[in-house]
């Protein structure tokens, strides 16, 4: 094995968001916690979309959702144009023997992302039942990781993409989209911190308490592979990353681009490399994590790459690293048509909307939830505001827009020009008006005989 290159483990949730005790919130997630101690905790990561494939696909190309192609998702007949490459291809060119366990759902072709190896079966989309998501939960990935690990069927350096079910919602028996308590489990919603831009209703608490199990049992999945490193002797020669791709299921958090949609953890790492117990505030976005690990593997980063590496911020050779001033979000289309654009500062956010669309978009997961029932009258209705200007020194909940308040036009107008020149410079399609759907081909296909 190169010494210059470590083996990289890729370990990805979904809909988790930040919610980790290493992040403050009031749950033991002792892994995870644990991995952050003894490497690097990025206190504001972002990511480019608050929902699964746009988000993912930004993770694994570095770059924004409408410049790679994914701007909805990979089962809704949209995908990453024929010409990107991904992380797996970037790395493999390099030498690296590359695997992919549990899920994916940036690509309905898996032959497209070129990994070396698949050691799993229905890896596109997380699924929405108990019996679909069974081979993707976090025990049963973990297990094959460890058993692949133990039975060394590998050649170093290797890269492996860990894709874990939790904590997506599942859909019930009664039709309720919940966090499937009864495999899980649940903590008492009483017991439990709750929500700071939610009210406090007990509908939220006890979506809350459900997904609690999801995280636990997601903890566990991380310690399994972290102990199965350990034991192999991987420890000194391996990066491990450890993140999800948005915020989590919940209202006003996954499909809204506010910072609890948009918010992600991100824990890495690599001994020797990274100072352990190093927590970092700059703003980062998840297109810096392909380049990030490129850097860390002695790999060119391509110039096409959106995202900057932060190996030099946290090797402390900060002449390497360009500080942000602002990331960018976005989302087009979900379960419908949701075109939004973001740009977050330090203490600025500034969300442009592009259609008629209600205060508050609720994924369909979400809106069939007993969270989604406690808000769907307020958040569920027409008319959001095209325009919404957040000052997160006064209002880090963004429930106060300022847009219209005269102090703050200037602020407005120099975020809607910065906004408007990303999209620009990027090609945005939205500049040139509504982004038609990924099957609109199919829906224009309409067979009849002529009168």
């Amino acid at each position: 094995m190169d010494s210059s290159q470590p083996n990289i483990l890729l370990i990805h949730a979904h809909d988790l968001g930040r919610y980790l005790g290493c992040y403050g919130v009031d749950i033991e997630t002792p892994n995870i916690d644990a991995l952050a101690a003894d490497g690097a905790l990025f206190e504001r990561h972002f990511a480019t979309a608050p929902q699964c494939s746009p988000s993912r696909g930004s993770l694994m190309t570095g770059r924004v959702p409408h410049v790679n192609g994914l701007m909805g998702l990979a089962h809704g007949d949209w995908g990453l144009h024929d010409d990107e490459r991904i992380l797996p291809q970037h790395l493999g060119d390099a030498g690296y023997e590359t695997h992919l366990f549990g899920l994916q759902h940036i690509s309905q072709d898996t032959d497209r992302l070129e990994y070396d190896r698949v050691h799993s079966e229905g890896n596109l989309y997380p699924g929405v039942s108990p019996a679909v998501h069974q081979a993707n939960r976090a025990r049963n990935v973990a297990s094959v990781v460890s058993s692949f690990l133990d039975a060394s069927e590998y050649e170093e350096p290797f890269f492996a993409s860990i894709g874990f079910f939790e904590c997506h919602r599942v859909e019930e028996d009664d039709g309720r989209f919940g966090f499937d308590a009864e495999y899980y489990g649940a903590d008492d919603p009483e017991a439990i911190r709750p929500l700071p831009y939610l009210p406090d209703r007990r509908g939220l608490r006890h979506d809350l308490g459900e997904m609690r199990g999801m995280v636990y049992a997601l903890d566990e999945g991380v310690g399994t592979i972290l102990e199965a490193v350990a034991d192999n002797g991987l420890d000194e020669d391996t990066l491990v990353l450890v993140t999800t791709e948005h915020g989590i299921a919940f209202p006003r958090a996954k499909g809204t681009c506010y910072d609890a949609g948009i918010e992600a953890a991100l824990v890495m790492r690599y001994p020797d490399v990274i100072d352990p117990g190093e927590r970092y505030d700059e703003l980062v976005s998840n297109v810096d994590v392909l380049p990030t690990i490129l850097e860390f593997a002695g790999v060119e980063v391509p110039d096409a790459v959106d995202g900057r590496s932060v190996a030099g911020l946290i090797t402390d050779r900060t002449e390497s690293y360009t500080k942000r001033d602002r990331i960018f979000a976005e989302m087009t289309w979900h379960d419908m048509y949701n075109p939004v654009r973001a740009i977050r500062t330090d203490r600025y956010k500034y969300i442009r909307s592009f259609w008629h669309l209600p205060t508050v978009y609720l994924p369909a997961d979400v809106f069939a939830s007993e969270s989604g029932r406690e808000v769907r009258e307020t958040d569920g209705v027409p008319r959001r505001q095209y325009e919404e200007l957040y000052d997160l020194r006064d209002a880090p909940q963004e429930d106060d827009n300022v847009v219209y308040e005269p102090r703050y036009q200037d602020v407005r107008r120099d975020l809607s020009r910065e906004l408007y020149e990303w999209m620009d410079d990027t090609a945005d399609p939205l500049l040139e008006g509504p982004v038609l759907p990924g099957d609109f081909d199919e829906i224009q296909s309409w067979p009849h005989e002529s009168a």
